[in-house]
This record gives structure tokens, C-alpha cells and sequence, in this order.
């Protein structure tokens, strides 16, 4: 009994140590993420809603022939497509034609199996993922899991400077940090277990285009 008391208590000095250890490597990696000054063009733009500017730089990458639709995943259902380009200042013909929203993805897994039905929908290769630095990894994660044959071009928003430790004067960045780290360690844990729901990508979508909500 002594001994597998001792070793427990091994196990979870060990496993903690690796936890934290794992998160600041995590952190200093977020720190170091940029938005690229020239990306790849690809087939199709993806932006997952949740964070700061996010939608724009989505928007501004489309404007600049970088994808040839652009899907924005995770809408709040009470959103418009008015309402999303009356925020980004663009012109009702770019969203009649080119975007396309996603009301149902409530997180990142159901952002990656809204995604994986739009990109299969489109018989598109290559996608542009924009999303937050600090979210970047896990959806990055995500996707791959479900769209392993398609080429992934990230595209990290940056709203606050993390880089050279910055994190660790910042209060809010280091508990966001700090959560994301949880959630990605727990998508890695998904990668040998089972998938907790089905994705369902060859069903029916959920996807509707922009312009059946500019009324």
C-alpha cells in the first residue's frame, strides 16, 4: 500500500510537472504567433466567431481574392448577414455572392464538423483558417481531424502582444491562456479515444447562405 501511495503521488508530481511545463511552451508558442505577411490563396476562407476582429480580417482576406467563398462558422442565430456586413463596412454584393454563415457550431468541435460538411460541399482543397492566436492550436486540432486530406493555412489574429513573456504581466491573458492550454490538452486526449459524438459531415448542412438572410 505505502508503495503505490509513493508512486501516486510520483505519478502526479511527474504529471504535474509535464502540465506545467507543457503550458509554458504552449504559452511561448502563442507568444510567437503572427498574422503571416503574405498567405498562400486558396480555395476557400474559414473564420470561427469568438474573439476580436476576428470576422474582419476574414472579410479582408475575401476582398483581396485570397478564397473564393468565405464561411463564417458559429454565428449567434439572432445575427443577420446585414448585420455581420454593416460591422465590417463591406458591400451587400461581396456577401450575396461570396459568404456564407453557420448558425449551428456552438464550439470549436462543432466549428471543425460545420466546416468539414462546407469544405466537402465545395469540393475544396485548400482553406485559409483564421481564428486567435491563442485559439489557433486547438482548432487547427480540430479540423485536421476531421478534414486530414485538405491543406490548412493559418491565419492568427492578434489583438494583445504575448510574445517574450508578456503573458505573464497580464492577468486576463494568462487565464485565458491557461484555459485554452486545458482545452487543448483535452482535444490531444480525444485524438486515442473515441470521438464523442459523430460528426456526421456527409449529412445534410446546417451552412445557409448570406443571402438568405439579407432580408
Amino acid at each position: 500500500m505505502r508503495r503505490l501511495v509513493r508512486l501516486s503521488l510520483l505519478v502526479c508530481v511527474v504529471g504535474g510537472f509535464i502540465f506545467i511545463a507543457g503550458f509554458g511552451l504552449f504559452a511561448d508558442h502563442i507568444g510567437h504567433l503572427s498574422a503571416p505577411r503574405d498567405v498562400d490563396d486558396a480555395d476557400g476562407i474559414i473564420v470561427l466567431t469568438g474573439g476580436q476582429s476576428r470576422i474582419d480580417a476574414a472579410v479582408n482576406l475575401l476582398k483581396a481574392g485570397k478564397g473564393k467563398r468565405l464561411l463564417i462558422s458559429g454565428v449567434n442565430p439572432v445575427a443577420r448577414a446585414d448585420d455581420l456586413r454593416i460591422a465590417t463596412g463591406s458591400e451587400a454584393a461581396l456577401f450575396d455572392c461570396c459568404v456564407d454563415i453557420d448558425h449551428a457550431a456552438l464550439d470549436t468541435i462543432g466549428n471543425a464538423e460545420e466546416s468539414a460538411k462546407w469544405v466537402q460541399a465545395n469540393a475544396y482543397d485548400s482553406i485559409i483558417l483564421v481564428t486567435n492566436n491563442y485559439h489557433m492550436p486547438r482548432s487547427l486540432l480540430e479540423m485536421q481531424r476531421l478534414l486530414p486530406n485538405s491543406k490548412l493555412y493559418p491565419y492568427p489574429v492578434v489583438n494583445t502582444p504575448l510574445d517574450n513573456g508578456a503573458w505573464l504581466a497580464k492577468p486576463d491573458a494568462l487565464r485565458v491562456l491557461a484555459t485554452e492550454y486545458a482545452k487543448y490538452v483535452g482535444a490531444l486526449v480525444r485524438e486515442v479515444i473515441p470521438l464523442p459524438r459523430n460528426a456526421g459531415i456527409n449529412g445534410p448542412s446546417e451552412l445557409k447562405k448570406a443571402s438568405a438572410h439579407s432580408d
